[in-house]
């Protein structure tokens, strides 16, 4: 066998029997050392590119008992217990609200009185359209939410939010004719995450389909599904860790761009049949799945035509142990 082939063949093997150990109660897996631990699995990486040409059976044992390690920490590791990942979250102070309506206004006041911890809430956040404003650029940023955006609104932003032990903040500003918007999730003392989303930090998020968009979003433990097919997305930023991502796009405009940085993570992108598109990958060890496309030189994969197009779409991915997908509809 190949040596290169040692180290990737080895984490799959462990990464299946994890699941089948777990599916089958033999060891009880805690989901949420992925969270925490991600950046063991870069670590993985690293080493094996490091010593990728070094074919002694020293280097060799050095990167198997790397993985090995690794998932061993995986495994036995527990946060469930310890400040990470508490029960009940912090208390809200004068300084900590930034609530949008009377009704959250007044239970936290309620909440404060009594010293009861408020675990939980929801909010509405606004921001009225500008005509002035022709380019916006929305900041997300915040690990253990659900972000969703699926539908336009006739305001410049807007967004419902549930919120799980911590609260978020929303800032906006103007720099020229470009509207700058901040939403944040706060960080206290830690958040709870919950796959499944029936008790993490929620944010419906509607935009306006009139400016040109810049969207930047900063997230640790997040999932993330945005249908961006009626706007006009100039610019895309996704960093994040242990993450799910589904982004789906409508036609680029002179120059569209989507740049991914993940670390353990399922990224899907959907791109319209017809759109110009090219993928640049720098994927680690990460499995891709880019149908459609043709591979022109190492890394770089094309639609039919690009070169030659006029409006083009170029999407960025880099990622550790991530899964890659474009897709086409």
């Amino acid at each position: 066998m190949r040596s290169e082939k040692i180290v990737p063949g080895l984490i799959l093997v462990l990464i299946g029997g994890l699941f089948l150990l777990n599916n089958y109660d033999i060891i009880n897996f805690h989901w949420s050392n992925l969270i925490h631990l991600w950046p063991i699995f870069l670590i993985m990486g690293g080493v094996n590119l490091v010593f990728a040409n070094n074919k002694s059976a020293w280097a060799t044992i050095l990167k198997i008992s790397v993985v090995v390690l690794g998932f061993g920490l995986l495994v036995f590791a527990h946060f469930e217990n310890n400040f990470f990942f508490p029960r009940y979250s912090w208390h809200y102070n004068d300084n900590d609200r930034n609530d949008h309506d009377d009704d959250d206004d007044n239970d936290d006041n309620d909440d404060n009185a009594r010293g009861i911890v408020k675990i939980e809430g929801s909010s509405t956040y606004n921001e009225p359209y500008n005509a002035l404003a022709t380019s916006a650029r929305l900041n997300i940023s915040g690990g253990g939410v659900v972000y969703t955006l699926k539908d336009t609104t006739d305001q410049l932003f807007s967004a419902k939010t549930k919120e799980f032990y911590n609260k978020f903040e929303f800032n906006h500003s103007m720099e020229g004719s470009t509207a700058v918007l901040g939403f944040h999730i706060q960080k206290k003392n830690g958040g709870h995450f919950d796959w499944d989303g029936d008790k993490s930090s929620a944010a419906d998020i509607k935009l306006n389909t009139k400016p040109e968009w810049d969207i930047n979003v900063e997230a640790g433990a997040t999932k993330l599904d945005f249908d961006l097919s009626k706007f006009k997305v100039k610019n895309m930023k996704i960093n994040g860790g242990a993450a799910s991502f589904t982004v789906k796009l409508g036609q680029p405009l002179v120059a569209t761009n989507i740049e991914v940085s993940t670390g353990v993570s399922e990224v899907e992108i959907k791109v319209p049949t017809t759109a110009a598109c090219q993928i640049t990958s720098n994927s680690g060890m990460s499995s891709t799945d880019y149908d459609g496309f043709t591979k022109v030189r190492d890394n770089t994969y094309e639609t039919p035509g690009f070169a030659n197009a006029a409006n083009k779409m170029y999407i960025k991915m880099k990622g550790g142990v991530s899964d890659f997908k474009v897709i086409k509809y």
